[in-house]
């Protein structure tokens, strides 16, 4: 079976022309009848500039590229602990699905920001004094620091981000979960029957039979959660964490240039969501042909 052509249709260029239309004519506006005097330069100045000759990211980029390291360790982490509670819930002990149930249900209805402080205020700062890891940090050698700044974040910021990437994990994790379950209850009972008859056990028969199928099935579920991981991450600026957001904040606040800065932004969010949105498709359609 051939892959479905995309075609460009009439009513899809109709539709292209009109939002290229109606943002050509708000930027009109907004030139215009409020008479605003649109700055791009300097916002260009925020993305990179120059320095001693060559040109390094400004802190717009900056805030990009920590955002990216927060959410990619947050996915990752969160699907890991996504699938693990997620065969909890089916799980045949009741105690399993009581963990996960309990995990489940505390965390979906919670507010994000509530929970951010949570974690801020009375469970990183905490724990992470308690077991010297702020001393650790400061302690390790140059070359150690800068592994760190290269994987996270510069080793001054390392306890905030920590705090905000066990957030998102906490968070996007207990959405995954039931992703997860729904995808492993969406498989046949012959199927598990099929590989009992096969003398696999329990275990065998989820890791290499039902959850190999499920995961197909709840690939664009996972697609739409990791994109909400994303934006999501946006959450954690509350504590400083100098991601995306965080850096536009403070740079409308030096400039005040909100138009700019929040355009400027927009893009960015819409290029790094839509990248993993068309890169999970490609993932789809190679498992589906």
């Amino acid at each position: 079976m051939g892959k479905a052509r995309v075609r460009f249709t009439l009513l899809d260029a109709v539709l292209f022309v009109l939002i290229l239309a109606a943002g050509a004519y708000l930027v009109r506006r907004i030139g215009g009848e409020m008479d605003y005097r649109w700055q791009w330069p300097v916002i260009f100045g925020y993305l990179v500039r120059p320095d001693g000759g060559s040109w390094v990211a400004g802190s717009l980029a900056q805030g990009f590229l920590t955002t990216i390291k927060l959410s990619l360790w947050a996915t990752l982490l969160a699907s890991i602990l996504g699938v693990v509670m997620g065969i909890m819930r089916v799980s045949r002990h009741l105690f399993r699905r009581l963990i996960a149930g309990s995990y489940v249900e505390l965390v979906r209805n919670l507010p994000p920001l509530v929970l951010v402080f949570i974690v801020y205020f009375f469970i990183g700062e905490r724990i992470m004094t308690a077991f010297g890891v702020e001393e650790l940090i400061r302690s390790a050698s140059p070359e150690t620091q800068s592994v760190l700044a290269a994987i996270f974040v510069p080793p001054a910021r390392l306890p905030g981000f920590f705090a905000g990437l066990a957030t998102l994990v906490l968070y996007e994790a207990a959405y995954i979960t039931e992703i997860v379950r729904a995808g492993i209850e969406s498989i046949e009972k012959g199927q598990w029957e099929a590989a009992h008859a096969l003398g696999l056990s329990r275990r065998q028969q989820l890791l290499d039979v039902i959850l190999p199928q499920a995961l197909r099935r709840i690939l664009p579920a996972l697609a739409g959660q990791i994109i909400s991981t994303i934006k999501d991450s946006a959450i954690v600026s509350v504590i400083s964490i100098p991601e995306l957001t965080f850096q536009g904040l403070e740079i409308m606040s030096a400039t005040y240039l909100t138009f700019e800065v929040w355009i400027t932004i927009t893009i960015l969010y819409f290029v790094l969501t839509f990248g993993v949105s068309l890169g999970v498709r490609r993932l789809e359609n190679a498992w589906r042909y």
